[in-house]
């Protein structure tokens, strides 16, 4: 587990900015068949990130430090949130000194290998955690240690696995590429 957590943490390090393509596929007992959602995103440290989903519907979604706009409607509709405390915390308790232990005692994880993947799955231990969530797995490929796929099956009954596929690292992403509105 040190070598993958090591592995992140140094990608985390040498990766500024990356793009790729993305898609997510749920799947429910309530769904006649699997929703799949398919886009692009680019992402900038931890701070900015920009999704857009393209099939079936278009739906944007950008974070930039504090604010979270999901855009839909056909771009006339946009939900602004303040999210940025809340953004920080998850990434304090995630991404820093302490993020493995967190995980550790919030998880029981169990670690293999697949042809070019390091696994994780996690299965909560905590009732915080186990209220919403079955399982979580983590895929990361072996070599880089970026994310290839995460799946995460809800309580609800609702499984979304979203692959990834990055197809630029410290890139120049273009000027507005994350800008979001901000209430006055």
């Amino acid at each position: 587990m040190t070598t993958v957590w090591n592995g992140v943490q140094r990608a985390q390090k040498d990766n500024t900015s990356g793009c790729g393509k993305i898609v997510e596929t749920r799947t429910s007992v309530l769904l006649a068949r699997p929703m799949v959602f398919r886009g692009k995103f680019c992402a900038a440290g931890l701070d900015r990130f920009a999704l857009e989903y393209t099939e079936p519907e278009p739906v944007r979604i950008l974070f930039n430090k504090d604010y979270l706009n999901v855009t839909t409607d056909g771009g006339r509709k946009t939900e602004v949130m303040e999210v940025g405390g809340n953004v920080r915390r998850t990434q304090a308790y995630f991404s820093r000194d302490n993020s493995l232990g967190n995980l550790k005692k919030n998880f029981e994880i169990a670690l293999s290998r697949e042809p070019g993947l390091y696994v994780m799955k996690m299965t909560p231990r905590t009732e915080s955690f186990r209220r919403k969530i079955t399982r979580i797995v983590v895929k990361l490929d072996a070599e880089k240690f970026l994310l290839r796929s995460l799946e995460v099956d809800g309580k609800s009954g609702v499984t979304s696995v979203f692959r990834i596929e990055m197809t630029s690292l410290n890139s120049k992403i273009p000027d507005g590429t994350f800008d979001v509105y901000r209430p006055k």
